[in-house]
């Protein structure tokens, strides 16, 4: 039974010691090459940090390191904290005031901006020249069982505070194998990385290639403003499997990126972390009608993905892609505001139960009593589920279909609303390109954002109210050329009500 995540590092070494395991657009490191620096962190960290199952902070970019220092944690019987070296210092500051981190690693160029805070400061090149102290990472390893914590990631969730999500072992290694499954993923896979590495889609990519053998490409950040060399850079790199946000795919569908030229050894696509417009998910299946997409659902506190959907049709515009059917050793409940099973078509809010499960909230007790909280369909012995806040119903063939969140659901002119039906009729609209919605509770205003080459309010409007009963149709609108995304990828929803906003 694997217990660690090294130990999948450590197999796919021995199978594959000289292929490329990650690369980024300077460098390459084969498997063999990964685990050898691993182990030289990780014994610099057992000689630096006496500790076992806390936080060590790793400045994180698009790069191989990133990876390393992570595994390099692991071996060190901690786990890594990734720190998205762009963000702004005061956001920094608040993660490492919660972490209190035993030490952060990073690459030399973070030694002056980390020189700010209190914690130790040890670079990579230092650490990854250690000497290998295998009598005492062989010690850590005896000690080790699957639910140590191999990471924690910092969402803000509703509330805007951020949180650090705890993750352990036996929840990477279970996604690595489901992915596997689901995915069709082997050695021969070739995966490119999209998503940051203090994004947990992230996970998706290193967990598949440690599991199965696979290389994953880091593909260069400015490539996802150019579609035409992004899809450049998929055929060189001869990309076979892609687990994205849905923002990447708007880009490309709104800029024509296939019009020329479309990825050739793309086999299957995997979105998520919003809601997919229609138009967008069929131009993507009109130019790749031999691959192979599907929706990806799943919080961070469930370890990525929780239920997929194989997509194997073009949808009408207003209609809602299914996020499908939890993946293997994953159960889901659906419960209606009493804690009742919802039956037939009625919605209710999506709970999970598994392995899957985070193991909380690190320092935060409280938040972690709100929402991972004792299954209430059982009484006979503790078993924990965890409250997504995410509204669903099951549609005619049993899959799950998500309808909104609870935080989305408003009381507008004394009807209950869910701001995601606006937005499902807004995305349906071929005048306009993603939208969302937002509720001013003091003013009584629904405001619909659209991208959109130039301001069309009375056109947007006006085919809104073919689509929506009187009082579900906003009556401010916001048009912009292209939303602001945040660092995940998702819409940037509270800059758009900060700035966009007339009160």
């Amino acid at each position: 039974m694997i217990i660690n995540i090294l130990e999948l590092l450590e197999n796919s070494a021995s199978k594959y010691p000289d292929k490329v395991f990650l690369a980024d657009e300077k460098k390459s490191v084969t498997f063999a090459e990964a685990e050898k620096t691993a182990k030289h962190i990780g014994s610099f960290l057992t000689s630096k940090a006496h500790a076992r199952n806390h936080p060590i902070a790793v400045c994180v970019g698009r790069e191989v390191e990133s990876v390393l220092m992570f595994l390099g944690v692991a071996y060190s019987g901690n786990f890594y904290v990734p720190i998205n070296r762009e963000l702004p210092a005061d956001r920094i500051k608040v993660m490492l005031d919660t972490l209190q981190p035993e030490a952060v690693l990073g690459l030399a160029e973070d030694r002056v901006q980390m020189e700010d805070f209190s914690c130790p400061f040890y670079g990579f090149d230092e650490a990854s020249k250690a000497e290998v102290r295998e009598g005492a990472l062989a010690l850590i390893r005896r000690d080790a069982i699957d639910t140590d914590p191999l990471y924690a990631i910092f969402t803000s969730g509703s509330t805007g505070t951020p949180k650090a999500v705890m993750v352990s072992h036996r929840s990477v290694i279970d996604l690595a194998y489901a992915y596997r499954d689901a995915f069709e993923i082997t050695s021969e896979s070739i995966c490119g990385n999209q998503a940051s590495f203090d994004f947990d889609m992230s996970v998706k990519d290193i967990g598949s290639a440690l599991l199965n053998g696979c290389t994953v490409h880091i593909i260069p950040k400015d490539r996802f403003s150019f579609p035409v060399k992004l899809i450049a850079y998929l055929n060189e790199k001869k990309i076979t499997h892609c687990f994205w946000a849905v923002a990447t795919l708007c880009v490309v569908a709104s800029l024509k990126g296939m019009k020329n030229e479309t990825p050739k050894y793309l086999k299957h696509v995997v979105f998520g972390g919003e809601v997919i417009p229609i138009k967008v998910l069929n131009y993507w299946m009109e130019h790749l009608p031999e691959t192979r997409f599907y929706n990806g659902y799943g919080p961070t506190e469930i370890t990525v993905n929780c239920t997929y959907f194989p997509v194997s049709r073009q949808y009408e515009l207003d209609e809602a892609v299914p996020i499908g059917r939890p993946f293997s050793n994953t159960g889901v409940l659906v419960l209606d505001e009493h804690d009742k099973p919802v039956r037939g078509d009625g919605v209710g809010e999506l709970c999970v139960r598994g392995t899957c499960l985070a193991l909380g909230y690190y320092k935060n007790p409280e938040k972690t009593a709100e929402v991972f909280v004792q299954n209430p369909l059982n009484t006979s012995y503790p078993e924990k589920i965890y409250r997504t806040g995410d509204l669903v119903k099951y549609d005619k063939d049993g899959q799950i279909v998500f309808c909104g969140r609870k935080d989305f659901q408003i009381k507008h002119m004394g009807y209950r609303i869910e701001l995601g039906d606006i937005e499902t009729a807004a995305n349906a609209l071929d005048m306009v390109g993603r939208t969302c919605c937002s509720y001013d509770n003091e003013h009584r205003q629904i405001t619909l954002f659209y991208e959109a080459k130039e301001k069309i309010d009375k056109e947007v409007r006006e085919a809104l109210k073919t689509k929506l009963p009187k009082y579900m149709v906003p009556s401010q609108y916001v048009q912009l050329p292209s939303f602001p995304n945040n660092v995940h990828g998702k819409i940037d929803r509270k800059r758009l009500e900060k700035e966009y906003i007339q009160k």
